[in-house]
C-alpha cells in the first residue's frame, strides 16, 4: 500500500454552473472529490488528504492534509462559485502545503480538476511541471468541461514535464450521461500505480464514502476482514450504549411520573380531610335505618336540645321498644338520656328536702363566718328557695295525675 499525502485542487469558477455533466459540473466534481478522498484514506490509514479551491477571490485552502475523512467531506459544503480558475497558483499552493506535511515519509501527490479554460502558455505550465518533478511531487489531472483554446494540449504538456516513471496521470472526460465519478473509478487515479489489490479496496472505500457500496459499513470483509470486524464491534457497542441511555431515560421519566402521582394523591387526601372531618362518622348500620327510625333519631336529638323537664316527659312517652336490635346505638342513646333526666330530678328533690329542714339550714348558716341567720335578706332568700322547691314538687306530683286523666 502506498503511503501518500495528497492535495486536491477544485475548480469552482463560473464554468462550474453548466449542466453538461449531471446534475451540474460543480456537483459532479464534488462527488468525484468525495470518492477520491475516501479511496485515499481507506487504502492506507496513515494517508492524508487536503483540499483547496482555485477560483473565486483567490486560491483558498479549505483543509490541510489530514486523515479525518469527515473533516475532508465537510469542507465541500457551501462553497461559492465564481471568478476564473488560477491553475498555476493552485498547483504552487498545493505543493507548499505538501512540503509542510507532518510525515515526511509520505509521497506527495496533487490531483487537479480542470473544468474551465486555461489562460497560461505551455511554457509556464512546463516550468511548473519541472519544479514538481524536482520536488518529487506526482500530478494527476482530470480534464473535463471546456476543450477549446488548446486546453488538452496544455495539460498534456504539463503532465509530460512532471511525469517520472509513469507516476502521474491525466484523464479526459467528455460530456455525457455517465457521472464523472463513474468514469474516474476505473482510471489509475483510483487504482493506483499497478497495485491492483489496494486500488480495488480504495475504490470500494470510495464508493462507501459516496453511499454506493453494497457491503456493511462500506467495507468488503474479504478484502479487509480486520477493519470490517472493528467497524461491526464499534457499531454494536454504540447501539448498546444508545439502548442503555434510552432505558435509563425511560426509568427516570417513570420515576418522575410516579412521584407526581403520589404528590397529587397526597394533595387530594389533604384537601379531602376537612370535608371528611366536617361530616359526622356514622356506622354502616345507621345508613340502613328506615324512615321511621331516622325520624325517631331526629326527635331524640331535638329533645336533647330542649328543657330537661320537657325532655323527661317526651322521653318517658317514647316507646323504647321501637329501637330494634339492629340499632343498638340508638337504643343506648335513648336510655342514657332517660337516666340523665332521672338523676336531675333526684338531685332537685334532694335539694328541696334539704331546704325543708329548717334546723339543718340554720346550723349551716351559723357555721358560715359573717352570715347572720336573722338577717331579713337571708330569710327572704330562704323563703323564695322553699317556695320554688314546693312549687316544683307540686308540679311533679300533678303530672302523673294529669297524664292519667288524659
Amino acid at each position: 500500500m502506498v503511503l501518500e499525502a495528497t492535495m486536491i485542487c477544485i475548480d469552482n469558477s463560473e464554468w462550474m454552473r453548466n449542466g453538461d455533466y449531471p446534475p451540474t459540473r460543480f456537483q459532479a466534481q464534488a462527488d468525484a472529490v468525495n470518492l477520491i478522498c475516501g479511496a485515499k484514506t481507506q487504502s492506507n490509514p496513515e494517508n492524508t488528504v487536503g483540499v483547496l479551491t482555485m477560483a473565486g477571490k483567490g486560491v483558498r485552502v479549505l483543509v490541510t492534509p489530514t486523515s479525518d475523512l469527515g473533516k475532508i467531506l465537510a469542507c465541500m459544503h457551501g462553497l461559492e462559485i465564481g471568478g476564473e480558475m488560477n491553475l498555476t497558483a493552485g498547483i504552487q499552493v498545493a505543493q507548499l502545503a505538501l512540503k509542510h506535511r507532518q510525515n515526511k515519509k509520505q509521497q506527495q501527490r496533487i490531483i487537479v480538476f480542470a473544468g474551465s479554460p486555461i489562460k497560461y502558455d505551455k511554457k509556464i505550465l512546463e516550468a511548473i511541471g519541472r519544479k514538481l518533478k524536482k520536488n518529487s511531487v506526482s500530478l494527476d489531472i482530470v480534464d473535463f468541461g471546456e476543450s477549446d483554446d488548446g486546453k488538452p494540449e496544455k495539460l498534456e504538456a504539463l503532465l509530460a514535464a512532471v511525469n517520472n516513471n509513469d507516476s502521474s496521470h491525466i484523464v479526459h472526460v467528455p460530456p455525457g450521461p455517465n457521472a464523472l465519478s463513474d468514469v474516474l473509478i476505473s482510471t489509475p487515479i483510483f487504482t493506483g500505480d499497478g497495485d491492483g489489490g489496494s486500488g480495488f479496496a480504495a475504490a470500494a472505500a470510495a464508493a462507501a464514502a459516496g453511499g454506493m457500496s453494497g457491503f456493511d459499513f462500506g467495507v468488503d470483509p474479504n478484502i479487509d476482514p480486520e477493519l470490517a470486524l472493528a467497524l461491526r464491534v464499534s457499531m454494536e457497542e454504540e447501539r448498546a450504549r444508545q439502548e442503555a441511555a434510552a432505558k435509563k431515560a425511560a426509568e427516570e421519566a417513570a420515576k418522575q411520573e410516579k412521584g407526581g402521582e403520589q404528590a397529587s394523591s397526597s394533595h387530594d387526601a389533604t384537601m379531602a380531610e376537612p370535608n371528611s372531618s366536617s361530616v359526622p362518622v356514622v356506622d354502616d348500620k345507621r345508613h340502613n335505618l328506615t324512615d321511621d327510625e331516622a325520624a325517631l333519631l331526629e326527635q331524640a336529638l331535638a329533645m336533647s336540645m330542649d328543657d330537661p323537664k320537657s325532655t323527661n316527659v317526651a322521653v318517658a312517652d317514647t316507646d323504647m321498644s321501637e329501637a330494634t336490635a339492629d340499632d343498638r346505638e340508638l337504643a343506648l342513646a335513648l336510655q342514657m338520656s332517660v337516666q340523665d333526666n332521672e338523676k336531675d330530678l333526684q338531685s332537685q328533690s334532694e335539694m328541696s328536702k334539704v331546704l325543708e329542714d329548717q334546723s339543718f339550714v340554720s346550723s349551716i348558716l351559723n357555721s358560715l363566718p359573717g352570715v347572720d341567720p336573722n338577717d331579713p335578706s337571708v330569710k327572704d332568700l330562704l323563703a323564695s328557695l322553699q317556695g320554688q322547691s314546693e312549687s316544683q314538687k307540686k308540679q311533679n306530683e300533678d303530672k302523673p295525675e294529669n297524664e292519667g286523666d288524659e
